[in-house]
Parts: structure tokens; sequence; C-alpha cells
């Protein structure tokens, strides 16, 4: 079979990009622990704030163990505010974040960490994170999510 030299070189490319595509997307998952977000559950995005079996009906820190923590946040826009905005925990804690949202697309973006994830009504994204360097961690809203999405931001403390 005849093939364009030209043609050749472009097919050799092709393969090479894929390849590298492929290493990169296998180093940062399985060497450098860069998490690929995934709905840890799915909920009622009309009875979520209000059910009192939910954990997003009141959300807040829950201590685990000693240095391990699990944070639910509710995002929404209604008005506009993650629930709870303020967050702290002591240095070298392991914090699991739970996020939902209540009513649109919102994004939940934890500054100094790699955890960065669009947050859907319905699904739970789940991202954990340890924070081993005292200081002030914001979070913000990266989704556009209507007229007050300024509003959108909070932040964790560690002391």
């Amino acid at each position: 079979m005849h093939v364009d030299t030209y043609e050749r070189y472009w097919i050799m490319l092709t393969a090479v990009v894929l390849i590298v595509f492929t290493a990169a997307v296998g180093i940062s998952g399985f060497m450098m622990g860069v998490q690929v977000p995934v709905p840890e559950a799915l909920v009622n995005p009309n009875t979520v704030a209000t059910d009192p079996t939910s954990r997003f009906a009141n959300p807040g820190l829950r201590q685990l163990a000693p240095n391990r923590y699990e944070a639910y946040i509710r995002a929404g826009s209604s008005p506009w505010k993650f629930v709870p905005d303020k967050l702290e925990v002591p240095v070298g804690s392991t914090v699991t974040f739970y996020v939902t949202s209540v009513d649109v697309q919102h994004g939940f973006k934890l500054e100094g960490t790699n955890i960065n994830v669009q947050i859907l009504p319905g699904q739970v994204s789940k991202m954990t994170a340890t924070f081993k360097t005292p200081g002030k961690y914001p979070f913000i809203c990266t989704e556009y999510c209507g007229v007050g999405h300024q509003n959108m931001f909070g932040e964790l403390t560690v002391k």
C-alpha cells in the first residue's frame, strides 16, 4: 500500500501525540495524585437542604478522628453563597470535602490545593486535601452562576 510521504509524517506525529497524552494522563493520575472529580452520591436538590436525614441540612465541619475532618458544604443562589463560608482546622489536618448545589451549576476551587470541581445540582462531589501549612485558604465559585456570582466565596483557616 502506498502512503504519501507527508501523510506518513502526519500519521507518525499523530501517534506520537497520542502516546505523549496517554503518558501525561497516566503520570498525573498515578504518580502525581491528580484527582478526577466523580460524583460521590446523588441527592434530591429540592429537599437536600431541608431533609433532616441529610448532612447538607446542617452543613459544616465534623471531626472524625484527631486531624481527620469532613466538611459538608452546600452551594446555592438564593442568596448566592456557600454554607458554611468559614471553616477552621488545625495544621496537619486531612479534610474530606463533600459539596453539592441546591439549584444551578456552581464551581468549588480551594486555593493552594488541587481541589477544583464543578458542583452540579443533585450530585455530591468529594475531594480530600491535607493541610500541612498554616494560613488562609480561600474558596470560590468558578462557574458563572448568576447575578450574585461574585458573592460565592468562603475561607478555610488552618491554625
